[in-house]
């Protein structure tokens, strides 16, 4: 009996179906691959000219130059110094008994800041006045000597010589009594001395002798108890090259030059002052010359000592073709730009006339108002090459500038 396996009929395929088949499969796959790749050759083809072009082309960031008026500055280093710095001393010798302010105070022109025990200089003008009272005295008397002997001279009653001798004593005792008022005028002084003021309004320093030691000729009569710093107003001095010279005297003989200074006051405004002082020599170390500027420093905003930037207006430009600072470019012969003109960036030759550090005055026969110049990106051009503008910048308005000598 069979097996119902062994009923059914086995198939056998024909020779060499199965590897046809196979050969077909892997031709007609192939075939599509190539289609596709031909497609993307074809469509890659048409349009990668453009492509290419675009992506050759630098991508920039322009400005549009800019004609107006610009200022010409240099800047410095300033010192913030005292008005008037007082190295206060004592002008008597004795016992400091006392100091009447606390370091750091601000005082007042006159207003008492030590205090030296006085009673010394109390019995050196009682004793002063004494001997000129007594000689006051003996004064009043030789002059009625004096009268009489005049008398007696005019009766013949008594000698030529006698007169003059009581004339000459009168003499004396006059002279005497003067001596005697100068010593009590001293005296005077002297206790005065004992109260140490304040010559000037001011801000004080740390004391420099402390209440209990002695004032003598080797601590205190040269020697400052304290030093007074007035502040208000203050002085700020700063130098500029001797190269400047010619516009400073010129800017002085026409107007004022302003310092303007990098700190502003407690409002928020910028402190600047009128140049005051210039001076009368230039330094042969150095090549500069110093100049001062006083401020009102009413809120205090200046300490003597403090470091501050320094800017000096010297000059203008009238109708100056301005452009941002980093639109300048420097090689080893000379500054340009890249005006970009028809999409493509042309190297440009300038002279820079100032710059600030944010706009530059330039001059150039290549360049006028309205030209675009590249601000940023100018590493990826080249000249004559094509751009692509991102974007636009401006020169920052009314930016004073500094010479360029």
């Amino acid at each position: 009996m069979l097996s119902p396996t062994e009923n059914k009929p086995i198939r056998t395929a024909a020779p060499g179906a199965g590897p046809s088949r196979r050969v077909r499969s892997a031709i007609l796959g192939g075939g599509l691959l190539v289609l596709v790749l031909g497609s993307y050759w074809y469509f890659n083809s048409r349009t990668g000219s453009g492509a290419d072009k675009r992506n050759n082309a630098a991508p920039v960031r322009v400005a549009v130059i800019e004609q107006r008026d610009m200022a010409v500055v240099e800047r410095s280093l300033g010192t913030v110094i005292a008005n008037t710095l007082v190295q206060l001393s004592a002008r008597v010798q004795g016992t400091l008994e006392s100091a009447q302010f606390k370091e750091g105070q601000f005082v007042k022109k006159g207003d008492v800041l030590f205090q030296i025990d006085p009673r010394p200089f109390q019995a050196a003008l009682a004793q002063a006045e004494a001997i000129w009272r007594r000689d006051q005295a003996q004064l009043k008397n030789a002059l009625r000597d004096k009268q009489r002997y005049a008398t007696l001279r005019e009766q013949g009653a008594i000698s030529t010589q006698q007169s003059d001798l009581s004339d000459t004593n009168a003499d004396v005792v006059a002279a005497n009594v003067a001596a005697d008022k100068a010593a009590v005028d001293m005296a005077r002084l002297n206790l005065g001395y004992a109260q140490i003021r304040s010559p000037v309004d001011g801000k004080t320093g740390p004391i420099l002798l402390q209440p209990g030691n002695m004032i003598s000729s080797s601590n205190g009569a040269t020697a400052p108890l304290v030093t007074i710093a007035e502040v208000r107003p203050i002085k700020v001095s700063f130098t500029l090259p001797q190269s400047e010279l010619p516009r400073i005297q010129a800017r002085q003989q026409t107007q004022p030059l302003l310092a303007t200074l990098d700190v502003r006051d407690k409002s928020g405004r910028v402190l600047e002052a009128p140049v005051d002082f210039t001076s009368n020599s230039v330094s042969n170390q150095s090549g500069t010359i110093e100049l001062r500027a006083t401020f009102p420093n009413a809120d205090l905003s200046l300490v003597p000592g403090q470091l501050v930037n320094v800017t000096v207006q010297l000059s203008d430009i009238p109708h100056a073709l301005v452009v941002p600072r980093d639109a300048v470019n420097d090689s080893p012969s000379g500054s340009f730009v890249f005006a970009v003109r028809d999409g493509k960036a042309f190297q440009t030759p300038v002279d820079v006339l100032t710059d600030d550090g944010t706009n530059a005055a330039i001059a150039g026969s290549g360049i006028k108002a309205g030209d675009t110049v590249v601000v940023e990106g100018q590493l990826r051009v080249t000249a004559g090459g094509p751009v692509r503008v991102l974007g636009a910048k401006g020169a920052a308005a009314h930016k004073p500038a500094r010479h360029k000598p």
